[in-house]
């Protein structure tokens, strides 16, 4: 497996890191691409790290509250998920490489295959890890 980053990838990391990029403008692609680029720099758990204290500085620098915004069980679910779909993808050249050939990272409602309304949208799930109470999500070592 051979995933890379593009010179756009890494404008875009440093643009995010720097609180540089527009919070209006993060979306579930956004998300999506910040993942992939850390996943393909560091291992599951320190991909997460890195998502967590980006997107909390982010919101911070901002002028909103992590505590409100920020939802630790959507955030380390979507790095799970990244790194499935990047276990079995050959290899992508760049974050918009790897969202092409795995356009369902697209789809913001899958995790709803995953959990119930009732434990996503919990506040224990926006503050904590929770695991899914439908249907397991795919977890690679790497």
């Amino acid at each position: 497996m051979k995933h890379r980053i593009s010179v756009a990838d890494q404008t875009f990391k440093q643009q995010v890191e720097f609180c540089a990029f527009p919070v209006a403008d993060f979306d579930h692609r956004a998300h999506i691409r910040l993942a992939y680029i850390y996943l393909v720099e560091y291992n599951t758990v320190a991909a997460l790290n890195r998502v967590r204290r980006t997107l909390t500085a982010l919101l911070k620098h901002a002028g909103i509250d992590p505590v409100q915004k920020y939802h630790e069980t959507l955030t380390k679910a979507w790095i799970l998920a990244v790194r499935h779909f990047m276990e079995n993808t050959a290899d992508a050249q760049s974050a918009e490489d790897f969202i092409a050939k795995n356009p369902v990272v697209l789809d913001s409602k899958i995790m709803m295959r995953h959990y119930s309304a009732k434990v996503l949208f919990s506040d224990l799930a926006r503050q904590s890890f929770v695991q899914p109470d439908l249907e397991p999500i795919p977890v690679h070592d790497a």
